[in-house]
């Protein structure tokens, strides 16, 4: 298992991405899903915890088959998704994402929003041993570089400046000085517990999850102005409204029989499971 501790800041509170998280993860998942591929929800519905309290449970389906390397695609089904199970107890949150295909594949995530610049080394409270295994990794959404497929101009930070709030642009030291500011806390492992390609698969995941939430928070302060002024229920109402547009995209071209399975091997699992989540949490 490869575990790695991410801290992301924005120039936000964590009241407010309350509001922006949703819009976000909504907006994202419709953006990055196109016929028969992208984001499907399956449930999205309120659910309470005897520790956490009240929050919501979502479960998703991730397709990615045309996102796998052509030769991968020859024996994985087209029906082949991850699925993403989360818990949000905001301003604590749980994900887990496996694949039915790939059973020693899963990636576990917690996550924790505080206000402040990163500066908490054990907001999750993790054990001694788990300190000592982690690794920390600071994630900068303005000067981080992206790949270059997910840039887009009017999402430079380093010259976006919202109209309603008046932040922005974020200059080199911005997590220093910046207020308001808050930090998301994940922590994230990666399991692949396949002999000989494990440190691989792992390191692959990683590279593309810290991809994916750069690309996400980034986004989440790009949109300020699209969602600072919803309450709760106007989020909602969108994210409902997303949902179903994204749905009806994700199935336009997915079958609804049974595939047939082909024999998966060793090499073939390690290959397919590089696919990352394409839903920042």
């Amino acid at each position: 298992m490869l575990m790695k501790e991410y801290r992301v800041c924005m120039p936000l509170s964590v009241e407010e991405y309350n509001i922006g998280q949703l819009y976000m993860i909504a907006r994202h998942s419709h953006e990055q899903s196109e016929k028969g591929e992208g984001v499907e929800v399956v449930i999205n519905e309120p659910h309470e915890d005897p520790v956490h309290g009240k929050g919501q449970y979502t479960e998703k389906r991730i397709h990615l088959n045309s996102r796998l390397p052509s030769w991968v695609r020859a024996v994985i089904p087209n029906i082949f998704y991850i699925t993403e199970k989360a818990w949000n107890y905001y301003p604590f949150t749980k994900t887990e994402y496996t694949c039915s295909f790939l059973p020693r594949f899963v990636v576990e995530i917690e996550t924790r929003y505080e206000n402040n610049n990163g500066s908490n080394d054990n907001c999750l409270n993790l054990t001694q041993e788990e300190l000592i295994q982690r690794e920390v990794i600071f994630q900068d959404i303005a000067y981080d570089e992206l790949p270059e497929k997910h840039y887009k101009e009017n999402e430079d930070l380093k010259k976006f400046k919202s109209v309603k709030t008046g932040r922005g642009p974020l200059e080199e030291g911005w997590i220093k000085t910046q207020q308001p500011i808050m930090c998301s806390y994940k922590l994230v492992r990666v399991k692949f517990e396949v002999w000989g390609f494990q440190t691989k698969v792992e390191g692959f995941t990683h590279t593309a999850i810290r991809d994916i939430l750069l690309l996400g928070h980034r986004q989440a302060f790009a949109w300020i102005d699209d969602w600072i002024d919803m309450t709760k229920d106007d989020v909602r109402d969108y994210e409902k409204k997303q949902q179903m547009q994204t749905n009806m995209k994700v199935n336009a071209e997915l079958g609804t029989g049974d595939a047939e399975v082909a024999p998966v091997n060793n090499e073939t699992l390690a290959k397919a499971s590089g696919a990352a989540p394409s839903s920042p949490t």
